[in-house]
């Protein structure tokens, strides 16, 4: 147990060399650098104008679904990267259970599809 726990110990060494050096950065800058904040410098900045208008305003609840729509299809190509590398290695029960996951999300897709929420009004 002890010896698996020693080969742990680079990774807490460079961990702590990190930590340290990132707060000696943070300590360096606070300590060096002038502090003198102004209105100009504390304004909110909004592609080059005023910001305008409340930062709490409501959205669209379709810019949301779009998103997770992204996100879930994203996610279904990075499945298929290694599944593609090793479809040699995995045989037949591996093709056929990847066979099934894109049949379940394309009747995820046609779903959603058929029900509108690709559609941008």
């Amino acid at each position: 147990m002890e010896e698996m726990l020693l080969q742990y110990l680079p990774i807490l060494i460079f961990l702590g060399i990190a930590s340290g050096l990132a707060g000696a950065a943070l300590l360096a800058s606070y300590i060096l650098a002038r502090q003198r904040p102004y209105s100009e410098k504390l304004s909110a900045y909004e592609c080059g104008f005023e910001a305008f208008g409340d930062a709490r305003s409501r959205f669209d609840v379709r810019f949301y679904l779009v998103a997770i729509l992204f996100i879930i299809f994203d996610l279904e190509v990075a499945f298929l990267f290694p599944w593609a590398i090793t479809l040699g290695d995995i045989g037949m029960f591996g093709f056929w259970s990847m066979m099934v996951f894109l049949f379940v999300l394309t009747v995820g897709f046609v779903y959603e599809w058929k029900k509108g929420a690709l559609e941008w009004e």
